[in-house]
């Protein structure tokens, strides 16, 4: 029995057996292609009718009502207390010092006792002056009456006239040493005095710098200590100059006050004090000019040397259109506010008046009671629907953790001219 090399054992020939394999993969292909198109076209459509269907989420914002009212325009410096007046007080005489009469950080009056200097030499000059001084006045007292009798003599004719002139001269020097004997005495009692070393002024002494035992020379550089008034006592501030004509202008009108938030009077109210001097001139280094004021000081709760917050009212804008800070936002364009209206966010540029890092005064095309968004802003489009969580309160205070679009705020005051408000 032969073999045909073209048939397998199952009678079926290999070319055949090919055919039928490649026939049955392009059915099999044809079909998942046709699958894939359908699922895909499944998942398109739906997708697109499900987000279609789907509406836009709001975003959710915090708002605050535009107010009108009057805003003052203020400035904020760094301060430093000063003291009224401050002493070095050093001896006038040269000596020892014997004792201190008081505590370090003691409180004086003017007058009191503060150091005894050794008064035993001064003392013994003193008597010494007084005792030359006594002398000479009897020593006058012989050359009048040797003058008088000389007269006497030169009327009779008894004596020459220059016997005559030289017992006048004699009287007048001596009268001359007895003038300059009294003048020694004032100078010991003078410097017996100045070794009882006194408080010039009422006020608070620092601590000793020579203590008792060290010798002490006349008007030393070196104090014995320092005594400062500290009630009252003055307040130095710096201005920007841009502020000058502002500063002249409330001076004449309705003049300037330094007020410290951070310390209160007896009723709870800021501490307040009129500004009473105005540098003549302009620091050249920093652009600033100094002003002062005076505080009482009655509970020294102001020391010399402090370093304060100090608040200037500078000027007035009345009836501003006012927002909080938060509500403000930084655009290409400039600065603008998001009013909630019919439940969108509809973008209204401002101008910015006066910023006090609080509430701003803004003119713009708002009006009071309008909602302004201060929170949430990040996910606010322009004429994008908004849902309000809530009110955070009247405007004037800014909305706590409210995220702003644009760039961040800067801080510290900002101040156009004020202008009509719209």
């Amino acid at each position: 029995m032969t073999t045909n090399p073209g048939r397998d054992l199952g009678g079926v020939s290999t070319p055949q057996k090919k055919v039928a394999n490649v026939r049955r993969l392009r059915v099999w292909s044809a079909g998942a292609i046709a699958l894939v198109l359908v699922l895909g076209g499944y998942w398109y459509f739906g997708a697109s009718q499900s987000n279609r269907a789907r509406p836009v989420d709001s975003a959710p914002v915090r708002v605050v009502q535009v107010v009108r009212r009057d805003m003052a325009v203020v400035e904020h410096s760094l301060g430093t207390v000063v003291a009224n007046t401050t002493v070095n007080v050093t001896s006038r005489v040269q000596g020892m010092v014997d004792s201190a009469a008081f505590k370090e950080g003691q409180f004086v009056k003017k007058g009191d006792l503060l150091f005894q200097i050794d008064p035993r030499g001064f003392q013994a000059a003193l008597e010494q002056a007084r005792a030359v001084l006594a002398k000479d006045q009897a020593s006058l007292v012989n050359a009048m009456r040797d003058r008088d009798r000389y007269v006497a003599l030169a009327q009779q004719g008894a004596i020459s006239d220059q016997q005559l002139s030289t017992t006048q001269t004699n009287a007048d020097v001596m009268a001359a040493t007895v003038a300059a004997d009294k003048a020694a005495v004032e100078l010991a009692a003078l410097n017996l005095d100045y070794s009882r070393i006194r408080s010039p002024v009422d006020g608070k002494t620092g601590p000793l710098l020579v203590q008792p035992g060290n010798m002490v020379s006349a008007n030393s550089l070196t104090p014995l200590v320092t005594v400062q008034q500290v009630r009252p006592v003055k307040l130095s501030f710096s201005m920007p100059q841009k502020d000058l004509a502002r500063i002249q202008a409330r001076q004449q009108t309705k003049g300037l006050a330094a007020t410290l938030e951070s310390h209160k009077d007896a009723n709870g109210q800021p501490l307040s004090a009129p500004v009473n001097f105005t540098s003549n001139t302009v620091s050249a280094t920093a652009g600033t000019i100094e002003l002062r004021a005076d505080f009482a000081n009655e509970d020294l709760s102001l020391v010399p040397g402090q370093l304060i917050d100090v608040t200037v009212q500078l000027d007035d804008i009345p009836g501003a259109l006012v927002v909080p800070r938060d509500a403000v936002n930084d655009g290409p364009d400039g600065t603008y506010v998001y009013v909630v209206e019919n439940g969108k966010a509809v973008e209204h540029p401002v101008q910015i008046l006066f910023d006090d890092t609080k509430s701003v005064a803004v003119k713009g095309d708002i009006k009071p009671g309008d909602p302004v968004i201060t929170e949430g802003q990040l996910r606010v489009e322009p004429n994008g629907p908004v849902r309000v969580l809530g009110a955070k309160g009247a405007s004037g205070g800014a909305a706590p953790g409210g995220a702003r679009r644009g760039g961040a705020r800067r801080g510290g005051n900002t101040m156009t001219a004020p202008a009509n408000n719209g």
